[in-house]
């Protein structure tokens, strides 16, 4: 793999493999472009444990102080906490450093603004051209910014969180939580003091180079790694947290590994009825349960193209009291009462106050819904191949709706699929769905027509 393939800058942001495709010029230079483009005032930093953020963070802190930002470094931190902060402090913006799912090799850059949401497209749009540009603009030595250190920044994410949730009527659950060697380990130790919750916590040791297993948040490293504890263990419930802690996925106390899918589909269910707001956002590759349920509490479904920065775009498009959640098929989840911050420790909870209410075991909830069969897959991506694949899908299946607005999605009553090539991998994407029973045939012939053209 050569080093362009293993670097990806876009609007998502910088992300690659530290050393082969990421360096220390890339980490300067993008954080100088991000000092650039914010107002003056104080930014908020944090990385997660991988071994390469010592050396992205130093990047990141020298380029925000030589734009003349003071910068307050929470050390250790998931994407939520940052952002969490940055809100609470007023910042003007923050930088995660971490790469979530990915392998450990991997690291990456994401970038906030000062409401402590992902970029709009338009910012992000601004910050690359400043990027791509280096047009910098360094202060002199008077006007350089000052590093502070803030290490409490976990206790008072977790009072955001107490002031939404009801902790301690959630004790009487047992629940299996693989930390993945990442951050949710410290944040769920430190909720266990404080509120005695029965948290088994696996993987728990924070790790820089190797995870106990990939940080993958899908149903299939759910059914290896954790579905197998759920009876021998005695639990209600298990969740998997990426290593950032922003994604989760779920299984059943009978040991049932639960779609990824069905995490934003069973928060929505929760929220609707609760709240003033009707609309889901999310994005073309979520499941199609989402408009069942949506339309069960009145409330409609605005699908928009995959990336944070759509989901950005669409959530200024309407009043707050208007939206009642957002997030994607991947187990990222943005709910109105943390001013939508992508949240697997808030969704796990959310998931664990719906089983309080409704009094009954998670295996008999996720059994209410219809049944959605999802299939997913991913193609090694060369890029000057596709749009000659995207022409192709769409005269094959002419027969169905065509969406264009990100790759290519087909849709029929009850069945549909997408193919698009990936913002933060260099691999084309390729998701089916039926109603029912799974799409194999479709599913199959896509992925054969991409290998063949991709």
């Amino acid at each position: 793999m050569n080093a362009e393939r293993q670097l990806r800058i876009s609007h998502v942001g910088l992300r690659g493999i530290v050393g082969n495709g990421l360096n220390a010029a890339h980490v300067l230079d993008f954080a100088a472009a991000f000092g650039t483009f914010l107002e003056r005032g104080p930014v908020v930093i944090g990385r997660d444990p991988r071994s390469s953020g010592i050396m992205l963070r130093e990047g990141v802190v020298s380029a925000l102080l030589a734009t003349g930002h003071d910068v307050a470094d929470l050390g250790i931190a998931s994407t939520p906490v940052i952002q969490h902060a940055i809100q609470r402090s007023h910042a003007v913006g923050g930088i995660s450093i971490g790469a979530s799912h990915n392998s450990s090799e991997w690291n990456a850059l994401k970038f906030f603004a000062a409401r402590g949401t992902y970029l709009s497209t338009a910012e992000a749009g601004e910050l690359l051209d400043i990027y791509h540009l280096k047009q910098f603009t360094f202060v002199d030595y008077a006007a350089l910014g000052k590093l502070r250190h803030y290490p409490n920044a976990l206790d008072t994410y977790i009072d955001d969180l107490a002031a939404v949730y009801d902790l301690p009527s959630l004790g009487g659950y047992r629940i299996v939580v693989d930390c993945c060697n990442g951050i949710s380990s410290l944040i769920l130790r430190r909720i266990v003091d404080r509120y005695g919750l029965d948290l088994i916590l696996i993987n728990e040791r924070m790790e820089g180079v190797s995870f106990a297993h990939e940080p993958s948040i899908n149903a299939d490293t759910v059914s290896l790694q954790l579905a197998p504890l759920m009876k021998p263990l005695n639990a209600h419930a298990g969740f998997l947290f990426d290593i950032d802690s922003d994604r989760v996925a779920i299984a059943c106390e009978d040991g049932t590994a639960v779609s990824e899918e069905m995490t934003l589909a069973m928060i929505a269910d929760h929220l609707l009825p609760r709240g003033t707001g009707k609309i889901v956002i999310t994005n073309l590759s979520t499941t199609a349960l989402l408009e069942e349920v949506a339309a069960r509490h009145g409330g409609k479904v605005l699908r928009v193209p995959v990336g944070r920065q759509a989901a950005m775009d669409a959530l200024a498009m309407y009043r707050p009291e208007q939206i009642a959640i957002a997030g994607e098929g991947t187990g990222a989840v943005m709910m109105p009462q943390f001013r939508f911050v992508y949240d697997g420790i808030a969704s796990m909870f959310a998931i664990l106050t719906l089983m309080r209410e409704r009094n009954t075991k998670l295996s008999a909830i996720v059994d209410s819904y219809a049944t959605y069969c999802i299939l997913k897959g991913e193609v090694p991506l060369a890029s000057q191949r596709v749009p000659a694949l995207m022409m192709e899908l769409q005269r094959h299946y002419a027969d169905g709706v065509a969406d264009m607005r990100d790759g290519l999605r087909i849709s029929w009553p009850e069945r549909w699929f997408h193919v698009r090539v990936s913002q933060t991998e260099p691999v084309v994407r390729v998701i089916a769905e039926q109603k029912a029973e799974a799409p194999i045939a479709l599913f199959e012939a896509l992925m054969d027509t991409v290998r063949s053209m991709a």
